[in-house]
Protein backbone atom coordinates (compact mmCIF):
# COMPACT_ATOMS: atom_id res chain seq x y z
CA UNK A 1 0.00 0.00 0.00
CA UNK A 2 1.29 3.66 -0.70
CA UNK A 3 2.43 5.54 1.69
CA UNK A 4 0.43 8.88 0.16
CA UNK A 5 -3.25 9.48 1.18
CA UNK A 6 -3.64 11.86 -1.38
CA UNK A 7 -1.65 12.44 -4.97
CA UNK A 8 -2.56 14.54 -7.28
CA UNK A 9 -0.83 14.59 -10.90
CA UNK A 10 -0.66 17.18 -13.73
CA UNK A 11 -4.09 19.21 -12.77
CA UNK A 12 -5.03 21.54 -15.33
CA UNK A 13 -7.76 23.50 -13.78
CA UNK A 14 -9.48 26.70 -16.31
CA UNK A 15 -11.71 29.44 -14.48
CA UNK A 16 -14.43 30.42 -16.07
CA UNK A 17 -14.82 28.15 -19.35
CA UNK A 18 -17.71 27.49 -20.87
CA UNK A 19 -19.66 26.65 -24.21
CA UNK A 20 -20.93 29.51 -26.33
CA UNK A 21 -23.47 29.63 -29.47
CA UNK A 22 -23.00 27.70 -32.51
CA UNK A 23 -20.67 25.29 -30.88
CA UNK A 24 -17.11 27.76 -29.97
CA UNK A 25 -15.70 26.92 -26.85
CA UNK A 26 -13.78 29.86 -24.11
CA UNK A 27 -11.49 28.26 -22.60
CA UNK A 28 -11.45 30.57 -20.12
CA UNK A 29 -8.47 31.38 -17.45
CA UNK A 30 -5.66 28.70 -16.34
CA UNK A 31 -5.36 28.80 -12.77
CA UNK A 32 -3.36 25.75 -12.94
CA UNK A 33 -1.03 24.08 -15.07
CA UNK A 34 -0.20 20.66 -14.83
CA UNK A 35 0.79 20.96 -11.14
CA UNK A 36 1.62 17.76 -9.31
CA UNK A 37 1.53 17.25 -5.30
CA UNK A 38 1.28 14.15 -2.78
CA UNK A 39 0.52 14.45 0.81
CA UNK A 40 1.95 11.24 3.42
CA UNK A 41 0.23 9.54 5.29
CA UNK A 42 0.13 11.38 8.88
CA UNK A 43 2.02 14.17 6.99
CA UNK A 44 1.75 18.39 6.60
CA UNK A 45 2.63 19.61 3.57
CA UNK A 46 2.71 23.31 3.25
CA UNK A 47 0.75 25.29 -0.22
CA UNK A 48 2.47 28.82 -0.56
CA UNK A 49 2.55 31.51 -2.77
CA UNK A 50 1.41 34.75 -3.70
CA UNK A 51 -2.21 35.59 -3.84
CA UNK A 52 -3.37 34.71 -7.31
CA UNK A 53 -0.92 31.71 -7.57
CA UNK A 54 -3.40 29.14 -7.54
CA UNK A 55 -3.26 27.82 -3.94
CA UNK A 56 -7.15 27.70 -3.14
CA UNK A 57 -8.01 26.53 -6.56
CA UNK A 58 -5.27 23.48 -6.37
CA UNK A 59 -7.09 23.32 -2.67
CA UNK A 60 -10.37 22.91 -4.10
CA UNK A 61 -9.79 20.88 -7.00
CA UNK A 62 -8.05 18.08 -4.16
CA UNK A 63 -10.98 18.02 -2.71
CA UNK A 64 -13.14 17.37 -5.86
CA UNK A 65 -15.10 21.05 -5.11
CA UNK A 66 -13.66 22.22 -8.41
CA UNK A 67 -13.51 20.19 -11.26
CA UNK A 68 -10.15 19.89 -13.16
CA UNK A 69 -9.66 19.80 -16.55
CA UNK A 70 -7.56 17.50 -17.40
CA UNK A 71 -5.16 15.16 -14.48
CA UNK A 72 -5.91 12.51 -11.92
CA UNK A 73 -6.11 12.71 -7.99
CA UNK A 74 -5.94 9.60 -6.12
CA UNK A 75 -7.64 9.22 -2.82
CA UNK A 76 -6.43 6.41 -0.16
CA UNK A 77 -5.49 4.25 -3.57
CA UNK A 78 -8.66 5.63 -5.33
CA UNK A 79 -9.13 7.40 -8.05
CA UNK A 80 -11.53 10.00 -7.40
CA UNK A 81 -11.10 12.34 -10.61
CA UNK A 82 -13.94 11.67 -12.02
CA UNK A 83 -16.73 10.52 -9.34
CA UNK A 84 -19.68 11.84 -9.02
CA UNK A 85 -21.32 13.46 -6.02
CA UNK A 86 -23.04 10.82 -4.97
CA UNK A 87 -20.09 8.22 -4.99
CA UNK A 88 -18.26 11.17 -3.57
CA UNK A 89 -20.61 11.91 -0.82
CA UNK A 90 -19.32 8.58 1.42
CA UNK A 91 -15.39 9.87 1.28
CA UNK A 92 -16.46 14.00 2.16
CA UNK A 93 -16.32 13.13 5.93
CA UNK A 94 -13.30 11.57 5.59
CA UNK A 95 -11.93 14.90 3.30
CA UNK A 96 -12.45 17.51 5.26
CA UNK A 97 -11.85 21.60 4.76
CA UNK A 98 -11.11 24.17 7.45
CA UNK A 99 -12.28 27.65 6.17
CA UNK A 100 -10.40 30.87 5.93
CA UNK A 101 -13.09 33.00 7.16
CA UNK A 102 -14.91 31.11 9.85
CA UNK A 103 -18.10 33.74 10.26
CA UNK A 104 -18.87 32.29 6.34
CA UNK A 105 -18.26 28.53 7.31
CA UNK A 106 -20.79 28.73 10.09
CA UNK A 107 -24.35 29.07 9.61
CA UNK A 108 -24.98 32.35 11.52
CA UNK A 109 -28.83 31.57 12.06
CA UNK A 110 -27.77 28.58 14.10
CA UNK A 111 -26.44 27.50 17.60
CA UNK A 112 -22.95 26.52 18.13
CA UNK A 113 -24.49 23.09 19.49
CA UNK A 114 -26.66 22.57 16.39
CA UNK A 115 -23.36 23.56 14.41
CA UNK A 116 -21.10 20.96 15.90
CA UNK A 117 -23.76 17.98 16.49
CA UNK A 118 -25.47 17.90 13.06
CA UNK A 119 -22.72 16.74 11.14
CA UNK A 120 -21.54 14.06 13.52
CA UNK A 121 -25.50 12.49 13.44
CA UNK A 122 -25.68 13.06 9.64
CA UNK A 123 -22.44 10.88 9.04
CA UNK A 124 -23.92 8.83 11.74
CA UNK A 125 -20.37 9.22 13.79
CA UNK A 126 -22.68 9.79 16.96
CA UNK A 127 -25.56 6.83 17.40
CA UNK A 128 -28.15 10.00 18.63
CA UNK A 129 -28.37 13.67 20.10
CA UNK A 130 -27.22 12.46 23.46
CA UNK A 131 -23.96 10.64 22.44
CA UNK A 132 -23.14 14.00 19.85
CA UNK A 133 -23.52 16.56 22.86
CA UNK A 134 -20.62 13.96 25.13
CA UNK A 135 -18.31 14.03 21.89
CA UNK A 136 -19.27 17.93 21.45
CA UNK A 137 -18.23 18.66 25.59
CA UNK A 138 -15.18 16.39 25.36
CA UNK A 139 -14.08 18.30 22.82
CA UNK A 140 -14.67 21.83 23.88
CA UNK A 141 -12.75 21.21 27.02
CA UNK A 142 -10.13 19.64 25.04
CA UNK A 143 -10.06 23.15 22.91
CA UNK A 144 -10.66 25.55 25.97
CA UNK A 145 -13.90 26.47 24.66
CA UNK A 146 -16.45 27.33 27.55
CA UNK A 147 -19.55 24.86 27.70
CA UNK A 148 -21.27 28.28 27.35
CA UNK A 149 -20.61 28.71 23.64
CA UNK A 150 -22.78 26.00 22.60
CA UNK A 151 -25.96 27.96 23.03
CA UNK A 152 -24.25 31.05 21.21
CA UNK A 153 -24.30 32.35 17.86
CA UNK A 154 -21.17 32.47 14.93
CA UNK A 155 -21.14 36.35 15.88
CA UNK A 156 -21.27 36.28 20.08
CA UNK A 157 -17.83 34.38 19.83
CA UNK A 158 -14.55 35.98 19.27
CA UNK A 159 -12.59 35.83 16.00
CA UNK A 160 -10.39 32.74 18.05
CA UNK A 161 -13.17 30.83 19.24
CA UNK A 162 -14.90 31.12 15.81
CA UNK A 163 -11.83 29.10 14.30
CA UNK A 164 -11.57 26.42 17.08
CA UNK A 165 -15.10 25.97 16.87
CA UNK A 166 -14.44 25.76 12.98
CA UNK A 167 -11.80 23.24 13.80
CA UNK A 168 -13.18 21.11 16.42
CA UNK A 169 -16.53 20.56 14.11
CA UNK A 170 -13.70 19.05 11.79
CA UNK A 171 -11.87 17.40 13.99
CA UNK A 172 -15.05 15.77 15.84
CA UNK A 173 -15.72 13.44 12.55
CA UNK A 174 -11.97 12.04 12.15
CA UNK A 175 -11.09 12.61 9.09
CA UNK A 176 -8.42 11.30 7.35
CA UNK A 177 -7.11 14.28 5.44
CA UNK A 178 -7.85 18.12 6.46
CA UNK A 179 -7.06 20.83 4.20
CA UNK A 180 -6.58 23.90 5.84
CA UNK A 181 -6.61 27.37 3.64
CA UNK A 182 -5.53 30.55 5.03
CA UNK A 183 -6.83 29.50 8.68
CA UNK A 184 -5.02 32.19 11.01
CA UNK A 185 -4.88 34.48 8.48
CA UNK A 186 -6.62 37.62 9.92
CA UNK A 187 -5.95 36.34 13.72
CA UNK A 188 -3.62 38.05 16.44
CA UNK A 189 -0.27 35.91 16.58
CA UNK A 190 -1.07 34.48 19.89
CA UNK A 191 -4.92 33.20 18.36
CA UNK A 192 -2.58 32.09 15.73
CA UNK A 193 -0.35 30.43 17.75
CA UNK A 194 -3.09 28.72 19.75
CA UNK A 195 -5.06 27.62 16.75
CA UNK A 196 -1.96 25.69 15.04
CA UNK A 197 -1.16 24.31 18.02
CA UNK A 198 -4.12 22.59 18.09
CA UNK A 199 -3.50 21.31 14.82
CA UNK A 200 -0.08 20.19 15.09
CA UNK A 201 -1.53 18.19 18.85
CA UNK A 202 -4.89 16.57 16.39
CA UNK A 203 -2.27 15.53 13.78
CA UNK A 204 -0.05 14.05 16.01
CA UNK A 205 -2.83 12.36 17.86
CA UNK A 206 -5.34 10.96 15.17
CA UNK A 207 -2.43 10.87 12.73
CA UNK A 208 -3.98 13.24 10.46
CA UNK A 209 -2.80 14.16 6.98
CA UNK A 210 -2.90 17.93 6.18
CA UNK A 211 -2.02 20.41 3.57
CA UNK A 212 -1.72 23.25 5.05
CA UNK A 213 -2.55 26.95 2.61
CA UNK A 214 -0.90 29.93 2.98
CA UNK A 215 0.85 33.29 1.77
CA UNK A 216 2.97 33.02 5.31
CA UNK A 217 5.82 31.32 4.76
CA UNK A 218 6.87 31.94 9.10
CA UNK A 219 3.51 29.48 9.51
CA UNK A 220 4.25 27.03 6.86
CA UNK A 221 8.00 26.49 8.25
CA UNK A 222 6.52 25.96 11.71
CA UNK A 223 4.12 23.26 11.17
CA UNK A 224 4.82 21.49 7.97
CA UNK A 225 6.76 18.67 6.70
CA UNK A 226 7.16 19.59 3.56
CA UNK A 227 6.27 22.52 0.88
CA UNK A 228 5.25 23.33 -2.02
CA UNK A 229 5.36 27.16 -3.84
CA UNK A 230 3.04 27.79 -6.34
CA UNK A 231 3.82 30.47 -8.72
CA UNK A 232 1.07 31.50 -11.79
CA UNK A 233 -0.24 27.90 -11.45
CA UNK A 234 2.77 26.32 -12.15
CA UNK A 235 5.03 24.70 -8.98
CA UNK A 236 8.12 26.14 -8.77
CA UNK A 237 9.78 24.50 -6.17
CA UNK A 238 9.16 21.94 -3.64
CA UNK A 239 10.89 19.89 -1.03
CA UNK A 240 11.74 19.48 2.80
CA UNK A 241 10.63 22.34 4.64
CA UNK A 242 14.06 22.96 6.24
CA UNK A 243 15.72 22.56 2.65
CA UNK A 244 13.67 24.70 0.60
CA UNK A 245 13.48 27.71 3.33
CA UNK A 246 17.84 26.83 4.01
CA UNK A 247 18.64 26.72 0.43
CA UNK A 248 15.95 27.93 -1.85
CA UNK A 249 16.89 26.83 -5.44
CA UNK A 250 14.30 29.30 -7.14
CA UNK A 251 14.44 32.77 -7.61
CA UNK A 252 10.71 33.41 -7.01
CA UNK A 253 10.69 31.19 -3.47
CA UNK A 254 14.01 33.58 -2.27
CA UNK A 255 11.77 36.42 -3.20
CA UNK A 256 8.96 34.86 -0.69
CA UNK A 257 11.89 34.05 1.98
CA UNK A 258 13.41 38.02 1.55
CA UNK A 259 9.67 39.40 2.60
CA UNK A 260 9.62 37.47 5.83
CA UNK A 261 10.61 39.34 9.04
CA UNK A 262 13.48 36.05 10.13
CA UNK A 263 14.90 33.93 7.48
CA UNK A 264 15.75 31.14 9.46
CA UNK A 265 13.52 28.39 11.20
CA UNK A 266 12.36 28.66 15.25
CA UNK A 267 10.71 26.02 16.20
CA UNK A 268 9.99 27.45 19.56
CA UNK A 269 7.44 30.38 18.00
CA UNK A 270 4.31 28.20 18.42
CA UNK A 271 5.00 27.42 21.78
CA UNK A 272 6.06 30.63 22.96
CA UNK A 273 3.26 32.78 21.39
CA UNK A 274 0.82 30.70 22.37
CA UNK A 275 2.14 31.06 26.69
CA UNK A 276 -0.57 33.34 27.18
CA UNK A 277 -3.38 31.13 25.94
CA UNK A 278 -1.87 27.87 27.47
CA UNK A 279 -1.88 29.60 31.55
CA UNK A 280 -5.42 30.66 30.60
CA UNK A 281 -6.82 29.84 27.57
CA UNK A 282 -10.21 30.65 28.55
CA UNK A 283 -10.37 34.37 28.85
CA UNK A 284 -9.21 34.01 25.26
Amino acid sequence: MTDDILIAEDLTVALGARRGWFGRSFEGVQALRGVSVRVGRGETVGIVGESGSGKTTLGRALLRLTDVASGRIVFDGRDITWLGESDMRPLRRRMQLIFQDPMASLNPRHTVRRIVTEPLLFHRVASNPDDAERRVRAIFDRFSLPVACLARFPHELSGGQRQRVGIARVALLAPEFVLADEIVSGLDVSTQAQALNLLKDLSRDLGLSMAFISHDLSVVRAVCDRVYVLRHGLVVEEGRCEDVFEAPRHEYTRALLDAIPSPRVDPAWLWRNAGADRTNPRER
